[in-house]
């Protein structure tokens, strides 16, 4: 039988209550007249695992035993709604026991299956922590750099024995630390993988701190943040950068110092690991200083070790929320065994990812019911983000045609959208931005008079319809799906619609493409 225009456009015709039916089943709301349907999608409230934010979960919290090796071995958090990144904080000490020999394995064993599931890995190196004589490893001391003895004393407990921290302008000890960033940065600057890289290599477990060490002033701290700034911009060009706001003072007051202005003005993030270390209204400091980071950089945020946060009754579900709002934050940490943190925190951790970084929603989708061959049509649609955070990485808009077979027919991406530009709002009043996508749906070329024996044959078969003119997309009725991602229409961003594929596209209706007149 010939599926020609004519007999096309009759099917669409008598069966136009039928098709707004299933759309209306399969979770779209659907408005159709016989030119053009408009959908309006019932975005749904999963989690959704993107690029660029989520929850992050500690394999290493600067020692062994916290808190990854209570996982079973491969589990990558699939449980865990929004779960992303997994996070590797260590001493300089144990990734470099001896100069120049690394244990990467330390890393590599438990980041494989996360990296093999699609998601991504972050790291920390400290130089001086509390539970370590020699977090920096004790062959660079013994090769001459010079450093501090020191007691480290927390409350209600006395300092058991002599530390080490060390002189962070000493030349041996950065000569040592750039010769260890060099190697690890062969393996993960520019690595597709790495979420990000923390500058953690000053001051108490790497977030600055030196109040219970060597007592720096302001002054002197802002000295060697910048010192550090450039030797991890050096090695790290290519990776996202992040530091902590405690190098500009843990809890003094105010938006703009020195070492976190110069950290922006080099391109490096800012974290905030404060979060509800301290009650209300001490339950963060630094708010007002991520102003400055998060319209163009990821905001990273820790809050407090669960259950410390609890024994001190600084916990507060609902203030854990409202670091995210005021922060603009696109991850948020795990800081805790996270089978416990989500039994006991499941309803906010719910909440948090319908505004943890940036959420794409399709709200109206408007289309042609049938489209011909090689002549131009639009798609109009419109967009909400109902993050707290701008999409960092952007997202081209592409649109996809499958037949029947759910094979793909055409794909066509719009570069003029772009979902970098979707604004960011307060909870429940995200701004709707429309676009107009322009497509044409294949080409149609007319055999040359030179094969007359061919164009003989196609005006004799039943099988072709269009004698000499030769579709590169073959009529049908098809499935029209949307997507964000590359500009070549490989799909990137996963979107809270229903009816998607394995492969990030959400089929949004159908479309009859016809041949020529």
């Amino acid at each position: 039988m010939k599926a020609d225009g004519r007999m096309l456009g009759n099917t669409w015709l008598a069966t136009k209550l039928c098709v707004t039916a299933c759309l209306l089943s399969s979770g779209l709301s659907v408005c159709a007249d016989d030119a053009r349907v408009v959908v309006h999608p019932n975005n749904t409230e999963e989690a959704l695992i993107n690029p660029g934010m989520g929850w992050v979960c500690f394999y290493y919290s600067n020692r062994l035993w916290a808190y990854g090796p209570r996982l079973e071995p491969g589990d990558t958090l699939d449980w865990f709604p929004g779960a992303s990144v997994i996070y590797f904080r260590l001493p300089w000490c144990y990734l470099e026991p001896e100069e120049g020999k690394f244990r990467w394995d330390l890393i590599d064993s438990y980041a494989q299956p996360w990296v093999a599931q699609g998601k991504m890995i972050a790291l920390r190196v400290t130089a001086c922590e509390n539970r370590f004589r020699y977090a920096t490893p004790e062959w660079v001391q013994k090769a001459g750099a010079k450093g501090l003895d020191y007691r480290f004393s927390t409350i209600g407990k006395p300092a058991e024995e002599t530390l080490w921290e060390p002189d962070y302008l000493d030349p041996v000890f950065l000569e040592k630390l750039d010769r260890f960033l060099a190697a690890m940065a062969k393996r993960y600057n520019g690595n597709p993988s790495v979420a990000y890289i923390d500058i953690g290599t000053f001051g108490m477990w790497g977030e600055g701190h030196t109040g219970g060490t060597s007592k720096l002033s302001q002054e002197e701290t802002d000295k060697r943040v910048k010192v550090q700034i450039d030797l991890y911009k050096r090695h790290f060009p290519d990776t996202l950068l992040c530091i902590s706001d405690d190098v500009s003072g843990s809890s003094r007051p105010g938006d703009s110092f020195p070492a976190t202005d110069y950290a922006f003005s080099k391109g490096v993030t800012l974290r905030d690991d404060s979060i509800l270390v301290g009650r209300a209204p001490k339950q963060w400091f630094h708010a007002g200083m991520a102003q400055k980071f998060w319209p163009t950089l990821p905001v990273i945020l820790e809050h407090e070790h669960y259950g410390l946060s609890k024994e001190r009754n600084a916990w507060d579900p609902e203030l854990l929320l409202e670091s995210v709002e005021q922060y603009h934050a696109s991850y948020m940490s795990i800081h805790w065994w996270p089978d416990t943190f989500l039994k006991e925190n499941r309803d906010v951790v719910n909440r948090i990812n319908r505004r943890l970084g940036y959420r794409l929603e399709l709200r109206e989708a408007a289309f042609p019911r049938e489209v011909r061959v090689g002549e131009p049509f639009t798609i109009n649609t419109s967009w909400a983000n109902v993050g707290v955070a701008p999409c960092y990485a952007g997202g081209s808009l592409a649109f996809t045609l499958k037949n029947r077979d759910g094979k793909t027919v055409w794909v066509s991406t719009d570069e003029t959208f772009d979902a970098r530009s979707l604004p960011v709002a307060p909870a429940d009043q995200a701004r709707v931005v429309s676009h107009a996508s322009a497509c044409t749906v294949g080409i149609v070329t007319a055999i040359p008079a030179i094969n007359d024996g061919v164009v003989k044959y196609l005006k004799q078969t039943e099988d072709y319809p269009f004698g000499a003119n030769v579709p590169t997309v073959e009529p049908g009725t098809c499935g029209l799906y949307v997507s964000l991602g590359k500009r070549d229409g490989s799909p990137v961003i996963a979107l809270p619609l229903p009816n998607g594929d394995s492969a990030r596209r959400y089929r949004i209706g159908e479309i009859a493409v016809i041949g020529t007149k």
